[in-house]
Formats: structure tokens, C-alpha cells, sequence
């Protein structure tokens, strides 16, 4: 792969720690008896893990019960990226409390994750802040750790990077950056740090693990340098491979035995290694119920308008056995009458195509809808969101399978318009593409949900997915 003139040459990074930790760590985590339980702010977080729990709505109860089968992990969907920030603020105060509560009520020893965007989109630090409140007080250290290395998001020396196809792009140099609602300048972290926190959060006050500090020192040199963080301090780690990871958290355990207080900020790469969670193979159509049908075709839903969702959607829309179902944004987004309308129309369409045995795309205008404010952007988001779940609420058909494209679609999806409330994360169909089980409580019992995210994969993993799903992996269209 390419780098740009910024990007170091692998010949001068120490060489990654060469002894093997994951088959002991996640022994020693298992042995531990702790579950990791991940805030997730948008579905997409399930996308490395495989055999846990999500919840989408929960109390003390409910987290209690999930706790005492003793998962590795427990995710809750807070989708709080498509809040405001007060709101985002209360609802992970809310679920600390909860939280802290349940594993009392239950004696299970927690690990807290707050799971936030590999590309840096997201509500921080007002979600760490209040998750540690509500958690029960202060912690010694926010470990952040965005990267998502089977996305192709690493951090070296600080400075976050996306792999853009042949090519490493500073993450500031990437269409995230300029999100309406969650733009952001630096791709240096403590910069990034300093520029969320509206200077809060001085970057000189960011603490900055190093592949060096990781790769030369090992776990004691993690376990030192954590373990002397106070006040909440930030500490930031650099990840560029799986070793990284191992390094970082047994280093991470050894702190904690010692006594550190750590809330986690990451993005999904680091949950199942702190979990103990092994990787398991793709799914295949096969162990989903779903090879080579003869009944009703799939949904997808695509509601995000970053460029790679909008790349896919053009190679899916070009494939002769999927049906294209154009929604107009701008009648979701004036809501009332219109809005209802357009739901109606395009969901009797699509269930006209799915019962067909058509595997039917849903899908908004290109066109994004001009916003004086992020406020207004993020509303104007909600909004026409809330018109695809109308369509998902009105479908007369169920469908074999349903793919939620975009993290804020995809929440949406599964909570409003498919009512569930717990599911399974069976895997991934894709690298970096969860699916779930739907419980007993979904519209659609026992459902395949595609938790499609926004900014993963290349040109043709949309496509991919739907003929994988059809049983047709290697087909024609």
C-alpha cells in the first residue's frame, strides 16, 4: 500500500513483540470471570466480535440477567451519535449507573468499553465524562484506542490513518473529517483531543503510547505508564497490528490488578482481545438458514451518504437480480403527510419486489440536504431516518434477510422499524460486517440483520454481501 510523505517507513518502526499472547490472555481473561460491557454508539460496533449478547433496550434488570449467564461481553446500543450532545451525555450517565448497579446485584466483575467511530466521529470526551460519573466516580485514565484494523484504521505516533484503497490518507484528509455534525482538522490525536474538548483538554496534557513504547517495552512498559495516569488523564495508544493490541492489553490487565481505574474509549479492534473473544471464520449463507432460496427476496436500507456507501449503492443498483427503490429524501425530511406518502409508496413497492423472491434495495437520494448548523444537519438526519423505518414498518412481506446500510440507519432499522429489542452477534458476512440474530420480539422472528457500516469495505462489498446472502458467491448477477 502507498503512503503519503507523512506516512513512516516500516523499515523504522521496531519490529512487533514477538512473543504470542493471545491463546494465556484470553485464558487469563476467561479465568477472570469479567464481562466487557461496550456503549455502543451506532450497531456497528459488533463488527469483530462473534457468540454475545446486544441490547437495544435495557434497565437494571435486564443488564443483571445478561450478566449472570457470564458473557465475555454485553453490548448496549446507546445510538447515541445520532443525539445531541446533553442527550448523548444523559443516557450514558443513565447506563453507568445501571450498570454498576447490575454487576452489584450480580457479583460479576465488569470492564467498561465506550465504543466509538474508527474514523473519529463521535460524541467525546462528553460520553466519557459522564459515563465515568455515572459508573461511580473518577477514573484514573481514559485509554483511547481508535483503531480498527480490519477496516484499515491504524495509529502510529499518534496520527491516526485510514487506508484508502492502494493508499494510507491522514484521517483528517478523509471525507469523515468533514462530517456536518462531527467534523473535525487534526489527524494528530492529542490535537484531535484538544480540538473535541474545546480546549478542555490541553493537547499537551495527552498521554501518547507509542509502537515503540509498546513494541520495545512490552506489557510492563503499558502496564507502567497507564498505571501512573490520574485525574481521568487521556492516554492515547498507537495500534498497527493485532500484536499491538495483545501488548496493550495484557499490559492493560497488570495495571488494573495493581489498582488502575481505566475507562476505554475504542473503537471495535479492541474489544475482543480485551473480551478474550478468538476470531472465528466469515458466516456463510449456509449457517444463516439462508442458502439458495426459493421464497422471498432480502431488504436492504441504505440510508448513509459518506462515499463509500454511495460507491456501493451504485455497484449493487447495477446487478440485473436486485430491484432499486428510490426514496426522495426531502419528503422524509419535511415529515407529516408528504413524508407518509412517500413511506407508503416506496414501502408497497418494496414488498411488491421482496415477495417476488427480488432481493430489493431501499435507498435515499443522493443528494445531501443543505443544513445551516450540525444541529439542523443532525435533526435533518434523524428525520429522514425516521422515514426509512416508516418504510421498514410498512413492508407486507417478511423478507429473507434485512441489511441496514449506515450506522445511524442500521439502529434505526433494528430498533424502530424491526422492534428488536435483544439479539445475538452471530459474526460477520464480511470483514468488518456483523450480522445478527433477531429475538423472539422482532416483527420478524429469528431474522438475519446486516449491520452494514457506512465507511467499510471497497466498491463492490454491497453487491458482495446480497449474492452472499442469496447463496451466489461467486455468481452472475
Amino acid at each position: 500500500m502507498t503512503a503519503s510523505r507523512y506516512w513512516p517507513d516500516r523499515a523504522t518502526l521496531p519490529p512487533p513483540w514477538s512473543e504470542p499472547l493471545m491463546p494465556p490472555l484470553a485464558e487469563r481473561i476467561a479465568a477472570a470471570g469479567c464481562t466487557v460491557v461496550v456503549l455502543d454508539d451506532d450497531p456497528t460496533g459488533t463488527q469483530t466480535v462473534h457468540g454475545v449478547p446486544v441490547l437495544t433496550r435495557w434497565d437494571v434488570s435486564s443488564i443483571a440477567a445478561e450478566l449472570a449467564s457470564r458473557p465475555p461481553a454485553l453490548y448496549l446500543l446507546t445510538n447515541s451519535r445520532s443525539l445531541d450532545p446533553v442527550r448523548a451525555a444523559e443516557i450514558n450517565f443513565r447506563t453507568g449507573w445501571q450498570i454498576r448497579t447490575a454487576a452489584r446485584w450480580t457479583r460479576r466483575a465488569i470492564a467498561v468499553v465506550s465504543r466509538g467511530d474508527s474514523t473519529l466521529r463521535g460524541h467525546f470526551p462528553d460520553e466519557t465524562v459522564a459515563l465515568a460519573e455515572g459508573l461511580g466516580g473518577a477514573v484514573d485514565g481514559v485509554l483511547m484506542v481508535p483503531a480498527f484494523l480490519e477496516g484499515g484504521r491504524v495509529t502510529v505516533d499518534g496520527r491516526h490513518w485510514v487506508a484508502d484503497g492502494t493508499r494510507w490518507r491522514p484521517v483528517a484528509d478523509t471525507p469523515y473529517a468533514r462530517d456536518a455534525t462531527f467534523g473535525f482538522t487534526s489527524s494528530d490525536l492529542p490535537d484531535w483531543v484538544a480540538e473535541r474538548s474545546g480546549g478542555q483538554i490541553p493537547r499537551d496534557k495527552v498521554e501518547v503510547l507509542t509502537l515503540a513504547d509498546i513494541r520495545r517495552g512490552g506489557p510492563a512498559a503499558v502496564a507502567e505508564r497507564l498505571g501512573a495516569l490520574r485525574n481521568g488523564a487521556v492516554c492515547v495508544s498507537d495500534a498497527l497490528d493485532p500484536s499491538d493490541l495483545e501488548v496493550l492489553v495484557t499490559g492493560v490487565l497488570i495495571a488494573e490488578a495493581a489498582g488502575a481505574r481505566l475507562l476505554y474509549r475504542t473503537a471495535a479492534s479492541f474489544v475482543p482481545v480485551r473480551a478474550g473473544i478468538t476470531a472465528r471464520g466469515l458466516l456463510t449463507a449456509a449457517e444463516l438458514g439462508l442458502a439458495r432460496r426459493g421464497g422471498p427476496g432480502g431488504l436492504v436500507v441504505v440510508g448513509s451518504h459518506v462515499p463509500t456507501t454511495t460507491a456501493q449503492l451504485g455497484r449493487l443498483l447495477t446487478a440485473d437480480a436486485v430491484v432499486g427503490v428510490q426514496v426522495d429524501a426531502a419528503a422524509l425530511d419535511e415529515a407529516g403527510r408528504r413524508a407518509e406518502a412517500e413511506a407508503d409508496r416506496v414501502a408497497e413497492t418494496a414488498g411488491v419486489a421482496v415477495a417476488s423472491g427480488r432481493d430489493t434495495v431501499v435507498y435515499t437520494s443522493r443528494t445531501v440536504l443543505a443544513s445551516k448548523s450540525a444541529s439542523e444537519a443532525l435533526h435533518r438526519s434523524v428525520r429522514v431516518s425516521a422515514g426509512l423505518i416508516g418504510v421498514v414498518d410498512r413492508l407486507p412481506v417478511r423478507p429473507a434477510y434485512v441489511i441496514g446500510k449506515g450506522g445511524i440507519t442500521a439502529s434505526d432499522v433494528a430498533t424502530a422499524g424491526l422492534g428488536i429489542v435483544r439479539a445475538q452477534v452471530e459474526g460477520q458476512i464480511h470483514p468488518g460486517v456483523p450480522v445478527w440474530r433477531a429475538g423472539p420480539e422482532c416483527r420478524f422472528p429469528n431474522l438475519p440483520y446486516v449491520v452494514f457500516p457506512g465507511n467499510v469495505g471497497g466498491p463492490d462489498a454491497l453487491l458482495a454481501v446480497v449474492r452472499q446472502l442469496a447463496g451466489n458467491e461467486g455468481g452472475d448477477d
